[in-house]
């Protein structure tokens, strides 16, 4: 979620960003014991006591996932690489898959400590263009700032999807802007548009 801490920066007039978990209803999955440290440098700690965890590798540079993938202890793991994270929740003894990547990236004492890198399942595809939420994210940023520079508009929100029924596909994208010069509804001047998708259109193939 790493793309989202400019925007909490700015909102958050530079409080300090603390996440000191990482868990979910079922179970606790880890600890952060740095709570202080910059949001992209944060690692959660595993707590083996909370649960099973087993991992599936996990290769992004490979569109599909392999039909038969042997599941990793964590004595088995490679640093560096990326995985799904399996649990076996002690207080209900069945097994799921929580649909986070996670990044091996070392240890405290003896214990695995893994970054957060996203949600599975969130990436736009069309054929063999992929933009995942972070690639997005900074196009759309690319989009704001010419926005700014001469409209004193920004977008305050935004969604997306791969439109495929059409030859060739595309992204569609949805802007709620707000204006810096008042609550008016905000009218874009022509050719803006325009100016914005080839500003979003510049990143997504940086």
């Amino acid at each position: 979620m790493a793309q989202y801490i400019p925007t909490l920066n700015y909102y958050g007039g530079g409080l300090p960003l603390v996440c000191t978990m990482y868990v979910s209803l079922e179970c606790y999955f880890g600890l952060n014991l740095n709570p202080l440290s910059h949001p992209s440098e944060v690692s959660y700690t595993i707590m083996p006591n909370m649960g099973y965890f087993e991992f599936l590798p996990h290769d992004p540079d490979q569109p599909h996932e392999p039909s038969h993938t042997e599941l990793l202890d964590l004595a088995d793991l490679q640093l560096g690489k990326e995985y799904k994270l399996v649990v076996t929740a002690y207080s209900s003894l069945y097994r799921y898959r929580v649909g986070d990547i996670l990044r091996f990236s070392g240890f405290h004492n003896s214990a695995p400590q893994f970054h957060f890198v996203r949600r599975k399942n969130v990436a736009l595809s069309i054929d063999s263009d992929k933009s995942d939420e972070a690639d997005m994210q900074k196009a759309v940023e690319a989009a704001s700032n010419r926005l700014m520079k001469d409209n004193q508009t920004r977008i305050v929100e935004y969604t997306t999807y791969a439109d495929t029924k059409t030859i060739p596909g595309h992204y569609v994208v949805f802007f709620e802007l707000a204006s810096d010069k008042g609550p008016d509804p905000v009218l874009m001047p022509n050719g803006v548009a325009e100016e914005c998708c080839l500003a979003m259109e510049e990143e997504l193939n940086s």
